[in-house]
C-alpha cells in the first residue's frame, strides 16, 4: 500500500477517539459512524478506508458491504480484542483476521483490552510520527510484521499482517497525518459537524501546521484568535475547533462586530432589559447568553472601539455579562473564538487596540496563510468547489483544461479562497452540462494579465521593460480592487509599505 494520508474512519466515534490516531499531525481522516452512512457520502478522493468494531462476524459484513462501493479503494479491518493473552480469544481472532483477509481487508489491526492501552498506544504515535516523515519526505517505509501482546501478526492469520500499526497490527509504510472530519452525516442541518459544512482543504506544509493547530485548540479550554486575510476561512476555522470539542452537541453562535453601530452592537453582546432604550419593549438575551454552554466566535474584532472593547475584557475575565438598563449581572460559561483580518499585534502598539484585551484573546492564536502562500493546494481546492457547486449546479461531470489551470495557478487571488470559489462558481453558471472549463469562462480579471502582456507597450521588446509593464499593471490593478489603500495593497502584493511606494515611484504610478 501506499503511504496513507487521508483516511475514511467508519464505526463508532469511541474508537477513534481511545485510538489517538487523529494526534499525529499529518492524518486527514473523515469520520462517519456506520457503513450506511459511509456510502450515503458523496464520491471522495481518499488514500484507504478503515472498518471499527468489536464484532468479527459483524465486521466481515461491514468490510464486504463498502467494498461493493465503485472505487472503493484500500480497506483495513480495525479489530476490537477483548483479552488478548486468553487461549480462546486468540483463537476466535486468529480465525477473525483469516476471514478478514480473505475478504479483502489489505490489513487487519487489532485494538487491545484496557490493560495494554498506555505504553503501546505512546509507541505508536512515536512509529506514526517517523513514518509521516519518510512519507512525506519521499523514502519508503520498510514492511516489518510486528507483534504485539505475544501475537505475531503471521503466525495468527498465516499472512504476513504488518506494518507500523495500532497496539501492534497495522499500517505498513502508512504516514498517518493530522485529522481533518469533513462532516459526520446525520448531524442537523447547519450545525458545524453536518455534511453540508465546508471542511478545511489543503494538504500544503502550511494547512498540515493548519489542521493540527485546529485539532488541538479544539481540545483546549483556551481562548482562541484566530487572524487571517479577508476571503481565508477564518468562521471555517471557529466552526471546526467548536465541532471537534468537548461542546460540540452544544450552540455555536456567530456574530459580525463590524455589522453592527456601536450602541447596538453592545445590545447584541450583553442584551438588554426591558425600557432600556426607546425600542426596548422586552427583555432580550444577548449573543453571550444565546452561547451559554457553546461557543460564541466573535468575528471583525479589529473592529470593535476602546469602549466596547473594555466591555469584552470584563466578561471574559468574570464570565458574566452587564444587559443594557440591567442591574445585576448574569453568570456565562462561554468558549470564546474571536476573528480579524487586521494585525492586532500593530494594532495594539498603536494604541488601537486594548493590550489586556490582545493578550486575553489571542491564548491560542491561529495566524491563516494566504493563497498565494499556499499555492501547490489552489488546484485541490478549484477541484473540491467545483464538485461542491457542480453537484448544486447539476452539473457533476465539469473539469478544468490544462489553460484553465495555469491561469489559476499564476493568478494572485488577492481574495483569497473565497475569490477561488466565487471563479468557479461564476464559470459552472457559465457552463454546459460536462463541458471541459477553459480560458473562456474564466472571468477577465485572471485572463486580463495575459491580455495585458500582449498588450503592453514594451511587448517583444527587452525582458526588463515588459516585466515593468507587467508589474505597472499589476500595482494599478490591486490599487483599484482595494480602493487606492496602500498598506492594504502592500499586504496583499506581499510586500511592504515603503517597497510598494518605490515601486510606484519608479514606475511612474501616482
Amino acid at each position: 500500500m501506499q503511504p496513507i494520508r487521508s483516511l475514511l474512519w467508519i464505526g463508532p466515534a469511541q474508537g477513534l477517539a481511545e485510538s489517538r490516531v487523529a494526534e499525529s499531525p499529518t492524518l486527514d481522516i473523515t469520520w462517519v459512524p456506520s457503513v450506511e452512512a459511509a456510502l450515503a457520502l458523496p464520491p471522495m478522493t481518499l488514500d484507504a478506508a478503515l472498518v471499527a468494531g468489536p464484532n468479527p462476524d459483524v465486521l466481515i459484513d461491514q468490510v464486504r458491504q463498502w467494498q461493493r462501493r465503485p472505487g472503493a479503494g484500500p480497506v483495513l479491518a480495525w479489530l476490537e480484542v477483548k483479552d488478548p493473552a486468553e487461549d480462546q480469544e486468540t483463537e476466535s481472532v486468529a480465525r477473525a483476521i483469516r476471514q478478514l483477509l480473505e475478504t479483502g481487508a489489505q490489513e487487519v489491526l487489532l485494538a487491545p483490552g484496557p490493560g495494554a492501552a498506555g505504553d503501546l498506544r505512546r509507541e505508536l504515535l512515536a512509529r506514526l510520527d517517523a513514518l509521516a516523515e519518510r512519507a512525506l519526505s519521499g523514502h519508503p517505509t520498510p514492511r516489518q510484521s510486528v507483534s504485539g501482546q505475544g501475537m505475531s501478526g503471521q503466525g495468527m492469520s498465516g499472512q504476513d499482517v504488518s506494518g507500523q500499526g495500532m497496539s501492534g497490527q497495522g499500517m505498513p509504510g502508512q504516514s498517518i497525518p493530522e485529522q481533518s472530519m469533513s462532516g459526520v452525516p446525520g448531524a442537523e442541518p447547519g450545525h458545524p459537524d453536518s455534511p453540508e459544512s465546508p471542511s478545511v482543504v489543503g494538504q500544503s506544509a502550511a494547512m498540515r501546521d493548519i489542521h493540527a493547530l485546529i485539532w488541538r485548540a479544539a481540545h483546549s479550554r483556551a481562548t482562541v484568535l484566530v487572524q487571517g486575510e479577508t476571503g481565508t476561512g477564518k468562521e471555517l476555522v471557529a466552526r471546526l475547533v467548536h465541532a471537534r470539542g468537548p461542546r460540540r452537541k452544544a450552540t455555536y453562535v456567530a456574530i459580525n462586530c463590524a455589522a453592527f453601530p456601536e450602541s447596538l452592537l453592545e445590545s447584541e453582546l450583553f442584551g438588554h432589559r426591558k425600557g432600556a432604550f426607546t425600542g426596548a419593549d422586552r427583555d432580550r438575551p444577548g449573543h453571550f447568553e444565546l452561547a451559554h454552554r457553546g461557543t460564541l466566535f466573535l468575528d471583525e474584532i479589529g473592529e470593535t472601539s476602546p469602549a466596547l472593547q473594555a466591555k469584552l475584557l470584563r466578561v471574559l475575565q468574570e464570565r458574566e455579562v452587564l444587559p443594557v438598563g440591567g442591574n445585576r449581572p448574569r453568570p456565562v460559561d462561554v468558549r470564546v473564538i474571536a476573528a480579524t483580518n487586521r494585525d492586532l499585534g500593530e494594532e495594539t502598539r498603536a494604541g488601537r487596540f486594548r493590550e489586556d484585551l490582545f493578550y486575553r484573546l489571542a491564548v491560542f492564536p491561529i495566524t491563516l496563510p494566504s493563497l498565494r502562500e499556499r499555492p501547490e493546494d489552489i488546484l485541490e481546492l478549484a477541484n473540491h468547489f467545483l464538485h461542491k457547486h457542480g453537484q448544486r449546479e447539476q452539473k457533476p461531470g465539469c473539469q478544468l483544461s490544462a489553460a484553465a489551470r495555469r491561469l489559476l495557478l499564476s493568478h494572485a487571488w488577492p481574495g483569497n479562497v473565497r475569490e477561488l470559489e466565487n471563479e468557479i462558481q461564476r464559470a459552472l453558471a457559465l457552463a454546459e452540462t460536462g463541458e471541459c472549463i477553459g480560458p473562456r469562462l474564466l472571468s477577465p480579471r485572471l485572463t486580463g494579465l495575459m491580455e495585458a502582456i500582449a498588450q503592453a507597450p514594451h511587448a517583444g521588446e527587452s525582458l526588463h521593460a515588459s516585466l515593468c509593464s507587467i508589474e505597472a499593471w499589476l500595482i494599478r490593478r490591486a490599487l483599484d480592487h482595494n480602493g487606492g489603500r496602500r498598506a492594504l495593497t502592500a499586504r496583499k502584493l506581499g510586500v511592504t509599505r515603503e517597497g510598494l511606494y518605490k515601486k510606484m515611484k519608479r514606475l511612474g504610478i501616482a
